[in-house]
This record gives C-alpha cells, sequence and structure tokens, in this order.
C-alpha cells in the first residue's frame, strides 16, 4: 500500500503549498482522494499515470477539496479518455460537473458514473474482490465523508517444493492458495499449512478531513493501519476548530489513541504555520508514531 500526498494544506493555494488531494494505491488500484486546485499539475510532477485513475472520492463539496475535479476531467477529454470514470461525493456534485461541462460545451468522452452520497451513517460505497471502501461520516460545516480504504484477505504463499514433497499435483495449486486442504498423488490428505505460508496481514488507510474533533468516528477507523487527520490548527488556536469545523493536532492524536491505529499522518494545516514541526510536537503528547504530510511525499506502508 502506498500514498502519495498531492497537497495537504488548507485554504487558498500558494506558491509553496497546494490544497488537498492524495493517490492511494492499493491492490492494483490508483485511488484519488480529493482534487483541490491544482491537482492535474500534481499528478505530473509525481509522474502518476492519469490513465490508472478509475476511481475519484470526494470528501465535502468546499472548493479545496474539489476544484481541480472539472480541469481534470476536461484533461482526461482532451487526451482522449475512453474508459469510464467513478466519482464518489456528496449530492450535488453531479450537477455542479455536468452544469460545468454543459455550458462550456465539453461533454466527456468517456462514461462519467456519478455515486452520490447523502448518508449520515457509515455506508460501504465499493466492494470488489481485492478492497472495500466504506464512508467515514464526518463533523464539518457541511455534510462531509472521509473514506475507510481497506484490504481484502490476500491467497496463502504457496511453496512449491514442500508441494511437490507432498505429492499434490500441480492441478491443486489453486485450491492450496485459497486455503483448501487436498489429497496428494497417494490418496493422502496434505494439509494446507504444510506446503503454504499465510497471506500478510490485509492493511487499512483511513482518510479523516475535514473534521472537528469527533469520538464517534472511532469505531469505524478502529485499528486501520493508517490514519490520516486533518489537524488546521495548533493548540493557541483551538477557540477557532469548532466554529470552523476543523481540528487541532491534539484533537487528532486523541482520535489517533483511541483508534489504536499503528500510525498517524497528520495534515490539512492552516497556512498561517510557518514552522510545521509544531504539529508534530503537541500531537507527540498523546500519540506516536506521527507523521507529517507534506506535497509530493510517499509513504509505503509493507
Amino acid at each position: 500500500m502506498n500514498l502519495t500526498i498531492l497537497g495537504c494544506h488548507s485554504a487558498t493555494p500558494r506558491v509553496d503549498t497546494n490544497p488537498t488531494a492524495q493517490i492511494l494505491e492499493i491492490r492494483n488500484h490508483n485511488f484519488l482522494i480529493d482534487c483541490g486546485e491544482g491537482t492535474q499539475v500534481q499528478l505530473r510532477n509525481n509522474r502518476i499515470k492519469f490513465s490508472r485513475i478509475k476511481h475519484i472520492f470526494i470528501s465535502h463539496l468546499h472548493g479545496d477539496h474539489y476544484f481541480g475535479l472539472i480541469g481534470l476531467l476536461s484533461t482526461f477529454q482532451l487526451l482522449g479518455r475512453q474508459q469510464e470514470l467513478h466519482i464518489y461525493g456528496p449530492k450535488g456534485l453531479r450537477e455542479i460537473i455536468e452544469l460545468q461541462l454543459k455550458l462550456s460545451n465539453s461533454y466527456s468522452t468517456f462514461d462519467l458514473v456519478f455515486h452520490e452520497l447523502t448518508s449520515v451513517n457509515s455506508e460501504i460505497i465499493l466492494d470488489d474482490e481485492q478492497v472495500t471502501v466504506r464512508t467515514i461520516p464526518l463533523n464539518h460545516r457541511i455534510y462531509t465523508n472521509g473514506f475507510l480504504f481497506s484490504e481484502k484477505p490476500g491467497e496463502r504463499i504457496l511453496l512449491p517444493e514442500e508441494a511437490k514433497k507432498a505429492k499434490v499435483d500441480v492441478a491443486y495449486y489453486r485450491k492450496l492458495k485459497q486455503g483448501f486442504d487436498v489429497i496428494n498423488e497417494d490418496g493422502i490428505l496434505v494439509k494446507n499449512d504444510e506446503v503454504t505460508l499465510a497471506s500478510k496481514s490485509p492493511k487499512s488507510y483511513a482518510y479523516c478531513s475535514d473534521t472537528f474533533f469527533d469520538e464517534s468516528i472511532v469505531p469505524i477507523i478502529k485499528n486501520s493501519t493508517v490514519l490520516y487527520h486533518e489537524s488546521t490548527f495548533l493548540d493557541k488556536h483551538e477557540r477557532l476548530a469548532e466554529p470552523t469545523g476543523h481540528s487541532t493536532a491534539k484533537h487528532a492524536a486523541y482520535i489517533a489513541k483511541m483508534a489504536d491505529v499503528r500510525l498517524l499522518i497528520l495534515g490539512h494545516f492552516s497556512t498561517r504555520y510557518d514552522d510545521l514541526n509544531l504539529f508534530r510536537e503537541e500531537a507527540e503528547t498523546i500519540f506516536r508514531p506521527i507523521e507529517l504530510a507534506a506535497d509530493g511525499k510517499k509513504f509505503t506502508f509493507e
């Protein structure tokens, strides 16, 4: 599982900061999560192929999380894209995008499949053989969802030499990888764990931006491999968190601690701060380990 931060700052873009967007590579999927202004430039800067993006997840309809979407869709069209594109986001997103396309006479050459979200409860919005994606209802000024991306358990790892020694016909190798015991050439039952190893533990990524401190999300993201949680403010500006629907670094750390996640990534920093290390220092008084997001920063989770 790999994560590329395309942008991790709040409010308006600057020369050296980009609004929210990420690419999550998980089980042969390249998921684009949020699409702030300038996302397609950041995709090129990070050498991410546009054609590999088949699913886009928009958390809410504040501009720093979706103003880059119409530009990206227009570029897809200019590049002659043919494959369908799935977009998951709040009700109203489809109307916005279709109106922009209509008024610019830029109807897409590929199928746009909108999955408009309205539920205030967590729900599964994508489920295939490799991955499940569920919403994380967030506490912001407008209807907002985070997203939990979860790998499904993989096949067991076959030990070919052990299978040969056990006289298992190659026709049964697929069954072994699926976890079954099989009969060998001598009619003897071969136990699966004698010729295979368990697959790597499934990983999960919880994305939470934007939100005020809200303990109700903890059961949804419990034991996640990685939690990305917004931390717009430092503690000295906590008074601004609730009226704006945002969190402090300490708020994020408390959520990570309660959810018992393996790693917390802080992001969505207000551009009022010059030293982002202060976010880590404040959060580490509550929870460890912590990483700071940065535009162009890449994470790999084994």
